[in-house]
């Protein structure tokens, strides 16, 4: 998502005008989920994407209409129109994409949230008065409002913003003011999802492999300095040759983070799970048999961990694949962890 606002900035910068589509709703197989987006130059020149390659083409000319000056638009493709498809959207789902001109008040508080990874949210107005459509604002857990908009819809919004943003996902909110019905697309922007490897062990080599192609910010924490090498992880984003609980403060944990312990070593994997399982981490997992976590189990109750914290923990680590090598369960664990961040049971 940041790329595509590195590339709005260089566009803004060069002096030209940019248009940008949300996607705000979706029915069916949609391709993209809701909050995906795509930025148009005033050439046509485009970043992003809202379908995968459907209505991309349709889209770009709507978004040049709306960069020539007409108001902004809210767009809906689906199979049962035949706009849908003489634009390629046959696959079975309906998308709702709300196109307009890009406010670039917004520009740097967004790249701001991203570069600090704080949690963001982006209430733009997309239905009702032509005196509020489009208007756009951030909204910062941290800071409040970052663009402002008139008090009369900060005060309207916020309490909705605040559930969307304690949520993390996005939503579209109605809401009234002076007897106009309005309607909110609330975007939440979430930092840039982490995994944290205690342990600089094969299968972690095979999981920055695995992790960083889909997204992931990858580190390894190890205080082997044989095993915590730029040889072994090439591509990793962070080595810390450091013991766990302060390798893990130096990282700082938040909600978009996932640990896992690797290394078979309890002074090395107890250290690490006393702090992740106290943590807002979403996903904390342990490499080790049933009849391993069962001993680790006792010594971490013992060392003051709660049941409800202890219940916390995924240990054997990973989805039963039935993988033997460490790609394997390295795929395994990924797979884990990805069904936990979108909340699916595994």
């Amino acid at each position: 998502m940041d790329d595509i606002f590195d590339q709005v900035g260089a566009w803004l910068q060069a002096g030209h005008r940019v248009a940008m589509a949300t996607v705000i709703n979706t029915w069916g197989s949609s391709p993209r989920t809701v909050g995906a987006r795509m930025a148009v130059r005033d050439d046509g020149s485009m970043v992003g994407s809202v379908s995968g390659g459907c209505v991309e083409g349709a889209v770009v000319q709507e978004a040049l209409i709306v960069l020539k000056g007409e108001s902004p638009r809210l767009l809906q493709y689906g199979v049962a129109d035949e706009t849908a498809w003489e634009v390629g959207l046959a696959c079975g789902g309906s998308i709702e994409i709300f196109v307009q001109p890009f406010v670039p008040d917004v520009l740097d508080p967004i790249k701001d949230g991203f570069a600090s990874r704080r949690v963001q949210a982006e209430a733009i107005v997309i239905a009702g008065s032509e005196k509020y459509l489009g208007q756009t604002t951030i909204y910062d857990s941290e800071e409040e409002y970052i663009c402002e908009w008139s008090q009369d819809l900060q005060e309207a919004c916020k309490e909705q913003i605040l559930k969307q943003l304690e949520r993390g996902i996005p939503g579209r909110v109605s809401v009234e003011i002076e007897g106009e019905s309005l309607e909110i697309f609330i975007n939440v922007f979430m930092p840039v999802p982490t995994l944290i490897m205690i342990g600089g062990v094969h299968i972690s080599v095979g999981l920055c492999a695995l992790a960083s192609p889909i997204g992931f910010r990858t580190i390894v924490i190890d205080p082997r300095k044989s095993f915590a090498t730029q040889e072994r992880f090439p591509t990793i984003d962070e080595l810390i040759q450091e013991w766990p609980d302060k390798g893990l403060e130096q990282v700082g944990i938040d909600r978009n983070t996932a640990i896992a312990v690797l290394t078979h070593d309890p002074k090395i994997d107890d250290l690490a799970l006393l702090t992740a399982l106290r943590s807002p981490a979403f996903y904390v997992g342990a490499l080790g048999s049933r009849a391993t976590n069962t001993k680790r189990v006792e010594r971490l109750r013992k060392a003051g961990l709660s049941s409800g914290e202890l219940a916390r923990l995924k240990a054997p680590i990973g989805l039963d694949l039935g993988g033997r090598t460490p790609e394997e369960i390295a795929l395994a664990i990924l797979a884990e962890i990805t069904a936990a961040r979108y909340g699916k049971r595994a």
